[in-house]
């Protein structure tokens, strides 16, 4: 079957999540038969080179061998058993290792299936905490416009006005605001405000280093240390989402760790199974875990949970692919990889008067269009110039999204590059 005829029996039954099925098929989109390393091959045998790590989950690329095994492996033992009030081997030896690397005191591993679960549960620990201790009026969030948490009502409520999040504005409820990182003084604004509020504030939940979903936005690593003695001194806990910045998307294992932040909680997702099996956790400071002890039953007790939470196939990828990590020196690829994007980026897309500007964390990276209006709709232009030359990207609006996998090589930075040099001056020469 061609790839035509799997679009529409696609769009006969599917609903793609942030589409307009009405033009779906107009947009000629790609449907995936296998893949092989770093590239995607369609139902022809078209080939595509994953830019974006299919939505930024898989950081070591496709077919892994050592995750395959991994997840064979784990067939011949058991593929779920539940985590509510019982327990997993492969699930306990996944928390232990991620213990010994999270920027988190005496942390404690709750599991779920994305990162939106994940942060609903970080939000609820936080509410849930004040009512435990006795504070039941500290019940405030503060987060940062521009942010994105997920689109789960907890979620969408401490994102931004963007994302389709207006039309459920009765449905969330209301948030300190501070700035979005693209104002200069983002996070010291918050960090006054939390000084301001603390009295009414339970948490702050920040995207440490980096806004992905708005546009590879970028805050000053050192200005986080004060927000976090802030929240410190004020007892107002540090929530740190990094569903999109962990696992070495930023050059560090955490992006926590650049911003010299330790969380009272910790959120992953994404990279955490290296793309094979949908998981995600939150990692609860003793802080946080020790106001929810008490005699069984006990009305402290966090009654929370979900039937996949901490899969055990799941788990045992998550376990190996944090192995990989370290045994594929992968930091150090990042290290190399992200300044030759930056700098062949800086040199070959930034004086372009197409472009606004360029933006690079570790292997996240933005190219801001400058179109004449939005009507011309040049960053899902360019993204299908780059698909029609072989390399899969995404858009956010007019910022075309640059996140290859971490074990990218040179020779597919180059590639990547050159193919979005050439959308950009076919679109806007266009």
């Amino acid at each position: 079957m061609t790839n035509a005829s799997w679009a529409e029996r696609d769009a006969a039954v599917v609903w793609h999540g942030f589409t307009q099925m009405a033009g779906f098929l107009d947009e000629c989109p790609v449907v995936v038969d296998r893949a092989e390393g770093h590239e995607l091959v369609d139902a022809e045998g078209n080939r595509y080179l994953d830019a974006i790590s299919s939505l930024w989950v898989t950081t070591l690329g496709h077919r892994v061998p050592a995750l395959d095994d991994a997840v064979r492996a784990q067939l011949d033992r058991v593929a779920h058993s539940t985590l509510l009030g019982h327990g997993n081997t492969v699930v306990v030896e996944l928390a232990e290792a991620l213990a010994a690397v999270v920027p988190v005191d005496r942390p404690h591993v709750m599991f779920a299936s994305d990162g939106a679960a994940a942060v609903e549960q970080a939000l609820k620990m936080a509410f849930q905490l004040r009512v435990n201790e006795g504070q039941p009026g500290r019940r405030g969030f503060l987060a940062f416009e521009g942010g994105y948490h997920g689109d789960s009502i907890g979620a969408m409520s401490l994102g931004g006005s963007g994302f389709g999040a207006d039309v459920f504005a009765p449905l969330r409820f209301p948030v300190l605001r501070a700035p979005g990182f693209d104002d200069p003084s983002a996070v010291r604004v918050a960090t006054t405000l939390v000084d301001r509020h603390a009295a009414d504030l339970t948490a702050v939940v920040v995207e440490p280093l980096v806004q992905g979903a708005a546009g590879m936005l970028t805050a000053p690593p050192e200005d986080f240390a004060a927000l976090g003695r802030a929240c410190r001194d004020a007892d107002v806990l540090l929530v740190c989402d990094e569903v999109a910045t962990g696992f070495g998307r930023t050059g560090t294992l955490f992006a926590s760790e650049q911003c010299g932040l330790r969380p009272d909680l910790l959120v992953l997702g994404k990279g955490l199974t290296g793309g094979y099996l949908p998981m995600s956790a939150t990692v609860a400071s003793g802080r946080v875990f020790d106001a929810f002890l008490g005699p069984d039953p006990a009305p402290v007790t966090f009654l929370h949970g979900h039937s996949y939470g901490g899969n055990a196939l799941a788990a045992a990828v998550a376990l190996r692919h944090l192995a990989l990590l370290e045994e594929l020196d992968v930091l150090a690829n990042v290290a190399a990889r992200s300044a030759q994007l930056r700098s062949a980026l800086d040199a070959r897309l930034a004086p372009s008067p197409a472009v606004r500007s360029v933006r690079v964390q570790g292997l996240m990276a933005g190219v801001e269009l400058a179109p004449p209006g939005p009507a011309e709709r040049w960053g899902r232009r360019v993204c299908a110039a780059a698909v029609r030359a072989g390399v899969l990207l995404r858009p956010l609006g007019d910022v075309i999204v640059v996140m290859p996998p971490l074990t990218v090589s040179a020779a597919e930075v180059d590639r990547i590059v050159d193919v979005l040099e050439a959308a950009v001056a076919e679109v806007a020469g266009g």
